[in-house]
């Protein structure tokens, strides 16, 4: 497997000794107890009787930082630990390429590799690339960051070499369309890909397409992000019959066309994401026609209305995620929900941001959807006690609910305590009516749910724009939420007059609030809107 462990570099004493502490000093007043104190059997190392397997399977179980410690500690371990290590993250700046040969030589047995550079430092070429495809012609999966020094011609030797990868992810790197091409022709086992601004596709490669390749009868995961000409890998995602997941971030140019020919020749599809690209109405009616259609996300895509939403609720029986960002342009509301609720009755997940959807729509889907399980209601200007009071009453399945910046006061924290009987975490942010008090309350009579509020400050009687002479706009002021924000700071450098008095007294709460909720709705965490 490489490295045998009679060439092993030796360690210093002083490393070993760190992990190895002397014996105490001997006892000069009695020698028998000293001679026992040191008997040889102290000093059997009974990992000799371990077959080096076992060994390789003991450091699997470590973290990182504990495997590195455990090398050090003789030749054998150093040689097991490397032979045994299947993934390899490494910083790839041009400093690398010389330790490149010994550091393969150690970790021969790697199939899984990361190769990330500092923007501000000049990563590894064209002849590391080819290096560590020679030498780890088992590579299954690799990703590259900000490696801006290599060319086509590199991710083309790279990707004859290393014919086994399947989960291949690039971000801010300079190859164009003809590295692309030649990794999806030769690696015919590629299942995920994930391309986010790649330098080289330019106006001027507009002409050479992307695809579809060897790897179209493999791929199931495309993800398309930041690509200002991201339309050429059109001919790979129409190819990849076996496709499942489409992500399509902020990529120029208009998608409709795409979406209409991927639903005429792809019927495995179950989550699509689209996020910040030029689609309407009538690429959602062609989605329409991926029955199979699990997972949903609609961010910020202001052309897209009621009228694509229902048609994909009609036909789309088996949605059970569903994220909607209408950016407040109210297109999306009561109809296209109402149609959600009387067609998708396995939905378990469901997040609104700068949706206004009323009690008619809330209620019928607490009513129909029965497992709906996780709920997000954000940046809404009709979510008030009513529409609270309606989900704690009908929501029985419910066990998250996140609330941001929505018009709802303490009466909907105690709506909250009697109802929803399966509800273990509620998140309550920036809504102007709700105080602690209201929270303390909900926590005091419902002791087994997790209660987090982030309420927003009153207002300061004494601060005025005067005292602050015009401010710069990054104070404490909170973000969206309607007319009502003037009755909660007058003016951002207000905010940050009342940022700047109360940092003392409240930093300590803020940061504890945000780290134990990080993980709130873990599955849908970045939909919560903008904070």
């Amino acid at each position: 497997m490489g490295q045998t462990a009679s060439s092993a570099r030796p360690r210093s004493s002083k490393s070993t000794a760190a992990i190895s502490p002397s014996p105490p000093e001997p006892d000069l007043e009695s020698p028998d107890d000293s001679a026992a104190e040191f008997d040889d059997s102290s000093e059997i190392d009974y990992s000799l009787s371990l077959p080096d397997e076992c060994l390789a399977c003991i450091f699997h179980s470590l973290s990182a930082a504990d495997r590195k410690r455990a090398s050090a500690v003789c030749r054998r371990w150093l040689a097991v630990e490397g032979q045994s290590r299947h993934r390899l993250s490494l910083q790839a700046s041009a400093e690398l390429s010389a330790a490149l040969p010994r550091l393969f030589s150690r970790f021969d047995s790697v199939t899984k590799l990361a190769l990330k550079c500092d923007r501000r430092s000049v990563s590894i070429g064209d002849e590391s690339l080819i290096l560590i495809s020679q030498r780890c012609r088992n590579l299954t999966r690799l990703k590259l960051r900000a490696c801006r020094e290599l060319t086509d011609e590199g991710m083309s030797i790279f990707a004859a070499n290393c014919r086994n990868l399947q989960k291949f992810s690039c971000g801010s790197s300079s190859f164009g369309a003809k590295g692309m091409n030649a990794l999806i022709e030769n690696c015919g086992l590629l299942e995920e890909l994930s391309v986010k601004r790649l330098r080289g596709i330019t106006d001027a490669a507009a002409a050479e397409s992307i695809g579809p390749g060897k790897a179209a009868d493999s791929l199931k995961i495309i993800c398309l992000k930041d690509l200002y000409n991201g339309q050429c890998f059109s001919p790979l995602i129409i190819g990849a019959k076996n496709l499942r997941s489409l992500k399509l971030f902020r990529c120029s140019g208009d998608w409709d066309k795409l979406l209409e020919l991927i639903a005429d020749g792809i019927d495995s599809l179950i989550e699509v994401h689209l996020e910040r690209i030029q689609v309407s109405d009538l690429g959602l009616l062609s989605l329409s026609k991926s029955a199979n259609l699990e997972v949903l996300h609609l961010v910020k895509t202001p052309d897209c209305t009621n009228v694509g939403l229902i048609a994909v609720a009609e036909k789309c029986r088996l949605l059970r995620k569903l994220h909607i960002d209408g950016w407040k342009t109210n297109r999306i509301g009561d109809d296209g929900l109402i149609a959600v609720a009387t067609h998708c009755l396995n939905l378990q997940e469901l997040v609104l941001i700068g949706v206004n959807p009323t009690r008619l729509s809330l209620e019928k889907l607490a009513l129909n959807c029965q497992s709906l399980e996780r709920l997000a209601l954000c940046e809404s200007e009709t979510v008030g006690d009513t529409e609270i009071s309606c989900i704690a009453a009908k929501c029985f399945a419910l066990k998250k609910l996140c609330i941001k910046s929505c018009p709802m006061s303490d009466h909907g924290m105690e709506a909250l305590a009697g109802g929803c009987p399966n509800l273990v975490k509620v998140k309550v942010k920036k809504c102007r009516g709700v105080t602690s008090e209201g929270a303390d309350w909900l926590r005091a009579n419902r002791g087994s749910l997790s209660v987090n509020l982030d309420a927003v400050e009153p207002e300061l009687p004494e601060a005025s724009v005067s005292e602050q002479g015009g401010g710069d706009g990054d104070g404490d002021a909170p973000s969206g939420g309607g007319s009502g924000d003037t009755n909660i700071a007058s003016s951002r450098s207000n905010g940050r007059f009342k940022m700047r008095l109360g940092s003392l007294s409240r930093r300590g709460l803020v940061m504890c609030t945000f780290k134990r909720w990080s993980s709130f709705g873990g599955r849908f965490r970045s939909s919560y809107g903008r904070g």
